[in-house]
């Protein structure tokens, strides 16, 4: 029978649309026109600008981040460095002044050195002319007798007094100045302008009199005159009643102004030694915003104040405002142009194969697409190619060869389709392996890939574990939460424990590892001790290659140094500072945690400086390196007695009652599990009154959460239990909190506070201590 062409050319026809329409996600009955390439721009458009938001949001939010956290830190420094700067402005002025009213203060000593039955009138008139050409505050002068009386009186204004037997015997400027050597007055103003204060000053002995002087505080002004803070910043000086004596502008001064209802000056009166950690904000005298600091001017109870306006304060940080802006301004230009780019460069090749697949399934087999991105598009693109050239050649040769072609078509259909399934799964592989990443443990039935996959967990739970510890301690250390017990004990046991440690790793490197005996004993926390030991002897094994590690002691006056000695790689002597920083390793560039964390000397020097033991390092490079810490010597005493092996052997877990209170479900799951593996009766329960609830009797021991939910704690949870059963029952708060006053808490109570992660091990030697005792009450 002739094969009927034109079926077959229809046949060929609606393959090429089906697969057209599986590249643009159209449906197969979708027609042959270029409907189907129009319909698929849209999602073109659509995963390009997703790809363009995406790319400038990740990296606006970048900028904004830094930008904030720049503004943030610069208003902090400028605001520190203002501070710094005023304080200092203040203070230096407040010397200034009290060394002003203190060289008064010696200038008159010397008139009332001498006593009056030992100089004459006439010479003591010479010394207070003297005295008003050297100081030249002073406006008046007077000179009283042992009783009181004023014999002379100098000023600059009016005739002078001699002999004037004015009787100012019951003036405090005479009795205080002869009860304390020197009177300081009140400020008083002259004709209501200008500032003044009476100076008194007492002879060394009595019948030398008092010398009094009235001081013209204008001089102050030359003080506060010179200080500059900025541009526009000044300083002025009030006194003790909060009223202006010293101001760069004068005439504030001399019309008397009053500044105590200042807010600022009120602080600063209610308590003037306070030493703010600050500068204040206020409002000054002219109504302006100002930042301002003071200082105190002993012995006059004066307060200098420094400050400078908050406009002129804040130029910098405006200036970083602004500079912010323009950098996040051109970082997201950049941006978007990038993201315009990459976008373009992954949805082209995407748009070319939508194209050219629409083209194909319309009959235009001499079509081909051309993509040069050398992945798997291109690879799809030649498939493509490939697929029309076969396609041509097929309608070519129709009329020869038509059921051969009409069962080719049908084979490349069959090839397109395996194609594009593989296709598919290659995208798609990505995924795939994070989920199978994650499928492995729970879908392997194969106990040795499960114990391969557990293992390879409890590595990194333990390097966790260990970086998290660590950190714990540094935390501990810097914020002084770590209180060492310090006793005496011989330093022969810490080191044979350094021994039985490290023996076996250094046997397994090949090095040869030396303990020298000691028998000193030694004054320090044991277990901080044996931390820093157990850390400088794990760090000289970790870089000794070759060679060997030695740990002894010598003995040095009152102090037992100790010596940890290697063969290893040496330290630099740029490096020997930096080493003990955190996370810093002299070799290990790469971060890798087999050479371990960069935490170990950081712990050592901070425990060292806790403890107060000086530690030293001596390197040669490539040579090795001497690690020693001195350590106060002890009397030797009697070791304390070692336990029974029977005591030792004796295991109190099995068969106790244990409450243990958790609002955690999976942390209380886990806890229960654990101790009934140990042979425990456990009672679980989420709160306290649960707890009550399920307890038929006073249970052995209370294992609780310290924080639980609705603001309860595990000590409100040991106080129920006690109050209902009317027994003092032992309890371990566990808690991830890291805050001292919550261990404090705990320990009040005489029980034990442990922290999360908590390993097994630890929970059990705490569980066995109280419950030991229990068993020999």
């Amino acid at each position: 029978m002739r094969p009927d062409y034109r079926s077959t050319a229809a046949a060929n026809g609606r393959l090429h649309r089906r697969v057209a329409a599986t590249l643009t996600n159209e449906h197969p009955s979708s027609s042959a026109t270029g409907a189907g390439v129009f319909a698929w721009r849209p999602t073109l458009s659509v995963l390009f600008w997703k790809y363009v938001v995406l790319f400038v949001g990740v990296i606006g939010l970048s900028l904004v981040s830094n930008s904030l956290i720049e503004i943030w830190f610069t208003y902090r420094q400028d605001r520190a460095f203002l501070y710094r700067l005023q304080k200092e402005q203040a203070s230096s002025a407040a010397v200034r002044i009290s060394e002003f009213v203190q060289e008064i203060e010696g200038q008159l000593g010397w008139m009332t050195h001498l006593s009056w039955s030992s100089t004459s009138l006439e010479q003591r008139q010479t010394d207070g002319l003297r005295l008003f050409r050297q100081v030249p505050a002073i406006t008046e002068l007077s000179l009283l007798d042992a009783d009181g009386r004023e014999r002379l009186r100098m000023t600059r204004q009016e005739m002078d007094s001699v002999d004037s037997n004015a009787d100012f015997s019951k003036d405090a400027k005479f009795n205080v100045a002869v009860a304390n050597k020197v009177y300081h007055g009140p400020v008083y103003f002259r004709r209501g302008t200008e500032p003044y204060m009476t100076l008194a000053v007492s002879g060394a002995r009595r019948e030398a009199g008092v010398g009094v002087a009235e001081v013209n505080l204008t001089h102050i002004w030359d003080v506060v005159h010179q200080i500059r803070v900025g541009e526009t910043g000044r300083a002025y000086v009030v006194d003790a009643q909060g009223r202006l004596i010293a101001h760069p502008d004068i005439s504030l001064v001399l019309s008397n102004t009053d500044m105590s209802r200042l807010a600022h000056v009120i602080q600063a009166r209610a308590d003037p030694s306070r030493d703010s950690a600050a500068s204040l904000l206020a409002i000054n005298q002219s109504g302006e915003r100002v930042l301002t600091t003071y200082a105190m001017a002993d012995p006059l109870n004066w307060l200098v104040f420094v400050e400078l306006p908050e406009r002129e304060a804040n130029e910098r940080l405006l200036a970083s405002v602004k500079r912010s802006i323009f950098v996040l301004l051109a970082g997201l230009f950049l941006a978007l142009c990038s993201a315009l780019i990459l976008a373009r460069r992954m949805v082209v090749p995407i748009q070319m194969l939508t194209t050219g697949a629409a083209r194909i399934g319309q009959g235009a087999l001499e079509h081909r697409i051309m993509i040069d991105t050398g992945d798997e598009l291109e690879t799809l693109g030649r498939q493509f190619n490939d697929m029309a050239s076969q396609l041509q050649d097929s309608y070519g040769s129709l009329e020869r060869k038509v059921d051969e072609r009409t069962h080719q078509l049908q084979l490349a259909n069959s090839s397109k389709s395996r194609f594009l399934a593989v296709a598919t799964h290659d995208l798609r592989q990505p995924l795939h392996a994070l989920s199978l990443f994650l499928a492995q443990l729970s879908a392997t039935t194969d106990q040795a890939e499960r114990g391969r996959l557990a293992g390879k967990i409890a590595i990194a739970v333990a390097n966790m574990n260990e970086l998290f510890n660590a950190l714990l301690d540094i935390s501990k250390l810097d914020a002084q939460g770590l209180q060492p017990n310090v006793s005496d004990f011989p330093m022969d046991s810490i080191l044979k424990r350094v021994e039985i440690t490290f023996l076996a790793q250094a046997l397994e490197k090949g090095l040869h590892l030396r303990i020298v005996p000691c028998s000193r004993w030694v004054r320090s926390d044991p277990i901080l001790m044996e931390r820093i030991l157990l850390n400088l002897t794990a760090n000289a094994i970790r870089y000794t290659a070759a060679g060997g590690v030695v740990v002894g002691c010598r003995s040095r006056g009152g102090q037992l140094r100790i010596d940890v000695h290697d063969s290893g790689i040496g330290i630099a002597a740029d490096q020997q500072r930096n080493i003990f920083a955190e996370f810093y390793q002299v070799t290990n560039g790469s971060r890798d945690r087999r050479d371990g964390l960069g935490l170990g000397l950081a712990i050592v020097e901070r425990l060292c400086i806790l403890l107060n033991h000086p530690i030293e390092l001596q390197s040669t490079l490539d040579k090795g390196s001497r690690f020693s810490v001195s350590v106060p010597k002890a009397t030797a005493s009697a070791p304390p007695s070692e336990p029974t092996t029977t005591s030792r052997a004796l295991d109190p877990l099995p068969g106790k009652s244990i409450l243990v209170v958790d609002d955690d479900a999976l942390v209380l799951e886990a806890t229960r599990g654990l101790l009934e593996n140990w042979g425990c009766l456990v009672i679980a329960a989420r709160s306290g009154t649960e707890a009550i609830e399920k307890l038929s009797e006073a249970p052995d021991l209370i294992i609780t959460d310290f924080r639980l939910a609705d603001g309860r704690t595990g000590t409100d949870v040991v106080e129920q239990v006690h109050g209902a059963f009317h027994s003092a029952i032992p309890a371990i708060f566990v808690s991830g909190d890291v805050e001292w006053p919550v261990a404090q808490e705990a320990g009040n109570r005489s029980h034990t506070f442990l922290r999360k992660p908590l390993s097994p091990m630890t929970l059990r030697a705490a569980m066995s201590r109280y419950l030991k005792a229990k068993v020999q009450v």
